[in-house]
């Protein structure tokens, strides 16, 4: 039998567990730096999502939006409110017996038209108007010191 050097095992697989150990290194200092960064900048909802955590919801102000309310109101002339259908658009109009008129609703649309008031006499007929809810409040004002008229928009 030929004499032979001695087989040395697992020098070989060492070094390649080295090598791996200092590449796994070198990637976790890399994501640590990386996170660092994103921290300082401001992407911590980035860093949240990507752990799998929700991100907490924005608080927003409500929104400027109008709130529409029925508002019935007397009109002084009844025949004028019988002119009247679902969908019109109208002005509103208050005439105080001081001062000129002024338009307390601009636009307003006209939701109901009920049926006329039997033995009611002169105190004019009611209509429903879909407003924004300061408008409404503005009818109800006016109607009580002075006589409300529509026009037809």
């Amino acid at each position: 039998m030929p004499s032979f050097p001695p087989l040395r095992v697992g020098r070989g697989g060492d070094r390649l567990r080295r090598a791996v150990r200092r590449r796994r290194r070198a990637a976790s200092a890399g994501l640590a730096v990386l996170a660092a960064a994103l921290a300082v900048v401001g992407g911590t909802e980035a860093a949240q999502a990507s752990r799998g955590a929700a991100a907490p919801p924005e608080v927003k102000p409500p929104p400027a939006a109008v709130r529409w309310v029925s508002a019935p109101v007397r009109i002084a002339d009844a025949a004028t409110v019988r002119l009247l259908r679902p969908g019109d658009r109208v002005d509103v109009v208050a005439a105080e017996r001081a001062g000129p008129p002024r338009v307390v609703a601009a636009g307003a649309r006209v939701t109901e038209v009920p049926a006329p008031e039997k033995g009611v006499g002169d105190s004019g007929a009611l209509v429903v108007l879909s407003v924004p809810r300061e408008t409404a409040r503005a009818l109800v004002g006016a109607g009580a010191v002075a006589r409300l008229a529509v026009t037809l928009c």
